[in-house]
């Protein structure tokens, strides 16, 4: 799931991408650049993959990177996707999506919206009634619209489940699983950051409570509506809400994570469930489906276009957030400027181990996903690699075919 900043998890945790010393990162094995789907174009291929050495360059263990195009699929990946045995990061490989999974529930949600049986303006208290409440949350004040564009001041309750920093809290506590209504509750223990409208702070807790309204507002749980209303209609067959099942499809790479500056790289393919089973982080799939995902949905076709405007229309994100300049929070969407002028669409998904990132351009006609597989707890490492996969998403955004 994204947590506070792309590359930094929330609360006391501070873990960002895992680094390699430069020359060991330079070691690994360099696949070729992967051809095209349809008409070939040497310039997208070739700085996609430019841009993916980069990055594993920058010191990530295995990037994985499609671009898609009106022309056709570009495809690029780097390093390796198992320190073990060398072997290459899997071709279109399945993916833990994390808070990537927020942007499928807020799909849902407006499509209830539309139908009728939900406003955004309406007060989560109207549609959970008793559930937020306590050390001054009020849900009588925090509207499903605060909810969908973190503007609540929840909480965020992935704060509690991973207390102490370190490999031993993961290992301890990696099979526990809570109850959505549990989550929530361990929320409500905390005062709010602000007062509901008056601020911006991403918070989990947000997104635990829309896959509460949908199931109350239907009957079925979130996953469920997700399958029936998104998944099947666009064919989306690798694409998965697997719950508090562990285990990843394969073929996946290894996700890696160092939990102290300077320490080993661990093996954490199998998720961290007290905060990756939910709403708000825990689908599974692939790049070409997110890919797929993403362009329906700036496309127009799974929400009306008073429901696809609503979740466009963003608020700023301040600054220190970890986002780029000038980037809005809309509703399960973030908007950021390009540098060639407009704008793209996109969510990210972070846990330990992993980042992975969608984007498209406002009207889903390119789009990419980027996945890195591994995270570090050295501050200038991760910046660096943050810095580089902004850069990635940019340029495959803003390819000659764009312009």
């Amino acid at each position: 799931m994204i947590i506070r900043r792309l590359w930094l998890s929330a609360g006391v945790l501070a873990l960002a991408a895992s680094a390699l010393p430069s020359a060991a990162a330079s070691a690994l094995p360099r696949p070729a650049a992967e051809g095209r789907s349809a008409q070939s174009d040497a310039s997208p291929r070739a700085s996609l993959q430019r841009d993916a050495d980069a990055l594993r360059d920058a010191g990530v263990t295995g990037v994985a990177a499609r671009l898609e195009t009106p022309r056709g699929s570009v495809k690029a990946r780097s390093g390796v996707g198992d320190l073990t045995s060398g072997r290459p990061v899997p071709q279109d490989g399945h993916l833990r999506l994390g808070s990537i999974t927020k942007t499928y529930v807020a799909t849902v949600v407006m499509q209830l919206v539309g139908e009728g049986r939900l406003s955004l303006a309406q007060p989560v208290e109207d549609v959970l009634p008793g559930v937020v409440s306590g050390s001054g949350n009020d849900g009588r004040t925090i509207t499903v619209r605060d909810l969908l564009r973190h503007t609540s001041g929840l909480y965020d309750y992935t704060r509690d489940v991973f207390p102490d920093p370190g490999a031993r809290t993961y290992f301890a506590k990696r099979w526990q699983t809570y109850r959505p209504e549990a989550l929530v509750a361990l929320a409500m223990r905390h005062q709010p950051d602000f007062a509901a409208g008056k601020g911006w702070a991403y918070s989990n807790t947000n997104y635990v409570l829309a896959g509460m309204i949908i199931e109350k507002l239907t009957g079925r749980t979130w996953d469920k509506e997700v399958h029936d209303r998104v998944l099947r209609p666009l064919g989306l067959r690798r694409t998965e809400t697997p719950g508090t099942s562990p285990y990843l499809a394969v073929p996946h790479a290894v996700n890696y994570q160092q939990f102290a500056e300077g320490g080993p790289r661990i093996d954490t393919t199998i998720p961290y469930r007290p905060f990756d089973s939910g709403a708000d982080g825990s689908m599974t799939g692939t790049a070409h489906e997110a890919n797929r995902f993403f362009a329906a949905l700036a496309g127009g076709r799974l929400l009306k276009p008073a429901e696809l405007a609503a979740m466009r229309t963003t608020v700023p994100v301040p600054r220190g957030s970890g986002h780029p300049a000038g980037t809005g929070d809309g509703l399960g969407l973030f908007s950021t400027p390009l540098s060639c002028g407009g704008d793209y669409l996109s969510h990210g998904g972070s846990g330990f181990g992993y980042v992975v990132r969608t984007a498209t351009r406002t009207d889903g006609r390119r789009t990419v996903t980027v996945s890195a597989h591994s995270r570090s707890a050295d501050p200038k490492a991760a910046a660096r690699q943050e810095d580089v996969l902004r850069e990635l998403v940019d340029h495959a955004l803003c390819g000659p075919a764009a312009r």
